[in-house]
């Protein structure tokens, strides 16, 4: 399955907010990937994937600062589960995203996005 989020891809760990909540302090996401989630769901359809996968990512940025892939990984990932492509996550039995095999960062001023390619993996023992 092959789908783009065209919005500007965005990590879920920069500009994160503490609140106070119940006395506690508590991190919730920026107000920017509170957007960003919001505006990726329109891209995408629940399909409640449940099976094994390989999740390949391509990041074009529109800019050329540094970003840690891991966490526009993390990103994409959360976005997937809470519009309900992905059941799940984590890497708990049963893992889902198995890989993320194929991903990159690449830069288009003009085009920020994610085209993203989702493939079923064997179950290896």
């Amino acid at each position: 399955m092959k789908f783009t989020i065209k919005v500007a891809p965005i990590t879920k760990k920069n500009s994160q907010q503490i609140i106070v909540c119940g006395g506690r302090p508590r991190i919730i996401p920026s107000k920017q990937y509170t957007q960003y989630e919001k505006d990726a769901a329109y891209f995408l359809k629940p399909l409640n994937i449940s099976t094994p996968v390989n999740i390949q990512a391509v990041y074009y940025m529109q800019t050329r600062r540094k970003v840690d892939i891991t966490n526009l990984h993390s990103a994409l990932c959360d976005v997937l589960v809470h519009c309900g492509v992905l059941q799940d996550d984590s890497s708990l039995n049963p893992c889902i995203v198995r890989s993320m095999d194929g991903s990159r960062v690449k830069y288009d001023k003009d085009n920020p996005r994610t085209e993203v390619i989702i493939l079923e993996v064997q179950n290896e023992q």
